[in-house]
């Protein structure tokens, strides 16, 4: 008999729409963490691979294809990526529908549409590359609605700061995955 699948924990906020204006910190993981396909951290700067620059090049290129999305402090680590996104104006959800029931496709909104281009962009870009680095990303993505302007100064200070952080930020996210298990 085969064991029951499990179920995974909703990432996003239950019955908020993702599509409304405002600040969203968000993370974006590599699948199997101890591959550091996006770069290294040297001397407490990241040093990106050809894969982080992909990553950076189809990160920056967001706006292009978002227009009501605008971009604030990045950061590209060796095994995940926090930035913060900004939607300017209000738009329902990604089909331009307005959100009246309560069954709402979460994959619809604009954060998610964003984020699911991204990645796909940049698993595109780096397997037509030509390189024998691969980037496989994590299922979903991380994100904190950002509430003040006060929040927002602190997110991007630790935005900014995470690269001298990774040691610590390292051995944090190995005892956090090893709980899960």
């Amino acid at each position: 008999m085969k064991p029951p699948i499990r179920q995974r924990k909703p990432n996003r906020m239950p019955n908020y729409d993702y599509s409304t204006r405002g600040c969203y910190f968000v993370t974006i993981c590599i699948k199997n963490c101890e591959t550091k396909s996006l770069g290294n951290i040297i001397e407490e700067k990241s040093e990106l691979s050809p894969g982080g620059e992909i990553a950076k090049k189809c990160w920056l290129a967001i706006p292009d294809h978002f227009p009501l999305v605008r971009l604030d402090e990045f950061v590209i680590m060796p095994d995940h990526i926090h930035g913060i996104v900004v939607i300017q104006q209000a738009v329902g959800n990604a089909n331009l529908r307005s959100l009246q029931s309560l069954s709402i496709n979460r994959s619809k909104m604009l954060l998610s549409t964003v984020i699911q281009n991204f990645k796909a962009a940049v698993t595109r870009e780096v397997n037509k590359s030509g390189s024998y680095q691969s980037v496989v990303w994590q299922k979903s993505f991380y994100d904190h609605i950002i509430h003040s302007h006060a929040e927002l100064v602190r997110i991007r200070e630790y935005v900014k700061e995470n690269p001298k952080e990774w040691p610590k930020d390292e051995m944090e996210f190995d005892s956090l995955t090893k709980k899960r298990q």
